[in-house]
């Protein structure tokens, strides 16, 4: 059995993984909502108002399960992690609280009013009740995001005597610029993950041969977002956050790169392994000087690498942080190279009778979600071994007073719920796509 620390740190990571699954639904799914109840306003054409309500409902069972899965990582705050708790409460107390208290509230509130009430509410009012509901679950997300980003980049408070940290500026928190780029690209992997789900279903229905008008709405609609957002997601998002990443957590950054030597024009590495006994990455497939030229637009600028870093410093898990970032990359490359390709379909007209590209958006489907968890593996694993950089050791945050016993116990616990929870929410899903969108 592990340590304490150890299974405390395993629970956490699977509940927020397994949570995560679903706030990156309907996150993504409440812009595509507004931008098919907008377009139902706009020309008065009821298969808009249709597909709304079809994603309407596969929005509301994920927010149910995101709300179910969301509730334990509270409790896992004061069970836990109550000395980190006790030290840092006093800052992430606050975009928490506004999280729950005002996001969640007004996303939940007008969720309802969108379900239940289309037949009380002029067009006009329920095309602002997707507005709010947009502006709710995206709220909710700078939160949750800001809440992160202080973990990542701690600004605006002040430490006492008594070891625990105060806000100084509530500004300061809000507009921390590491939580800016975070949310948006946050947000935008968000988008892709729900423009893959709507690409994905309705490539299901032109495939089998039914529903073919919302089928070709679903695919048309995906495809056009999903490749914005994934264009944004590269640059400027993905490039800034990445030279945030250099500038103020080199280790990280050297971890995610494989770079174990500093050098001037580093290459970047697009394959290989990291060897950490011999400190280097083995069968390595780079390109001279572009990791350098990223990151300080100078071909011949030095990046520090884990050399330059004392080891009690480094990542915890190096081949984690440099296996995650490199699925991510790597899969946000692909969706690229498979939007772009359908939008050029779309454009010349042959997209819905192209089996390939409809049988190639269908198999997309679960990639948005592995990347997007790679994603936040890279931000949470590369912070170690800090739980707030710099300032809150891993080890110093957990609850010592909770055996590593209980700590896996629950998590087993865990394991067995979630896993009938997915089940659950597969069958519901599932039902409302054989139910189609046409159902009254």
């Amino acid at each position: 059995m592990g340590s304490a620390l150890t299974i405390d740190r395993w629970q956490f990571a699977f509940t927020v993984t397994f949570h995560y699954i679903f706030p990156q639904i309907t996150m993504g799914l409440a812009l595509l909502i507004l931008i098919l109840k907008t377009l139902a306003l706009r020309t008065g054409e009821e298969r808009y108002n249709r597909a709304a309500r079809f994603w309407l409902r596969i929005f509301g069972i994920s927010f149910a399960l995101g709300v179910v899965t969301g509730i334990p990582m509270e409790f896992q705050f004061g069970t836990n992690w109550a000395q980190f708790s006790r030290a840092v409460g006093g800052v992430i107390g606050q975009t928490l609280a506004m999280e729950g208290v005002f996001a969640f509230f007004l996303e939940s509130s007008f969720l309802g009013l969108l379900l239940f009430g289309e037949k009380r509410l002029s067009p006009r009012a329920h095309w602002a009740s997707s507005l709010a509901l947009f502006l709710g679950s995206w709220l909710s997300g700078y939160f949750i995001i800001a809440t992160n980003g202080w973990m990542q980049h701690p600004v605006g408070y002040t430490l006492g005597s008594n070891g625990q940290f105060s806000l100084a500026s509530f500004w300061a928190l809000v507009g921390n610029s590491w939580a800016g780029w975070e949310y948006a690209h946050n947000m935008l992997g968000a988008v892709v993950t729900a423009s893959f789900l709507m690409a994905s279903i309705g490539a299901f229905y032109l495939l089998s041969g039914r529903e073919r008008v919302h089928g070709e709405l679903f695919v048309r609609t995906g495809v056009i977002v999903g490749l914005v957002a994934a264009l944004l997601m590269v640059f400027p998002t993905g490039d800034s956050e990445s030279k945030m990443v250099a500038t103020n957590q080199p280790s990280t950054f050297a971890a995610m790169e494989g770079l174990f030597d500093s050098q001037a024009g580093a290459p970047i590495a697009i394959l290989g392994q990291p060897d950490m006994a011999k400190r280097r990455l083995d069968n390595p497939l780079t390109i001279p000087r572009v990791l350098s030229f990223l990151t300080y637009r100078r071909w011949a600028a030095e990046v520090k690498g884990l050399d330059a870093i004392p080891e009690s410093e480094w990542p915890d898990q190096v081949p984690l942080v440099y296996y995650s970032y490199h699925i991510m990359v790597g899969l946000g490359t692909i969706f690229v190279a498979v939007l772009v390709i359908a939008g050029f379909l779309l454009w010349r007209g042959r997209l819905f009778d192209s089996r390939a590209i409809l049988w190639a958006l269908l198999l997309s489907l679960p990639f948005p979600f592995i990347a997007n968890t790679a994603g936040w593996i890279t931000a949470e694993a590369g912070r170690q071994p800090w739980l707030v950089y710099s300032l809150v050791r891993t080890s110093a945050g957990y609850s010592t007073q909770v055996s590593s016993g209980n700590a896996l116990f629950t998590l087993v616990g865990f394991l067995g719920m979630y896993g009938l929870l997915s089940l659950l929410f597969l069958f519901l899903v599932w039902r409302e796509i054989e139910r189609g969108p046409e159902v009254a």
